[in-house]
């Protein structure tokens, strides 16, 4: 057995639990949907000053 050509891993597979994961990346997408919250938000307002004013004028 001592002909072996696999390594032994079992050193390697113990410490890699204390390994911490980060993420450093927000999320796929976050900024699409961030910009079509914005963007969606400001269309409504605009929207609903539309209506003010036409509300007002009549």
């Amino acid at each position: 057995m001592s002909e072996d050509p696999t390594p032994q891993t079992a050193p390697a597979a113990a410490s890699a639990p204390t390994r911490k994961y980060v993420e450093n990346k927000p999320p796929r997408g976050v900024y699409v949907r961030v910009f079509i919250y914005v963007v969606a938000t400001h269309a409504l307002l605009a929207f609903m000053s539309l209506l003010f004013l036409i509300a007002k004028n009549r």
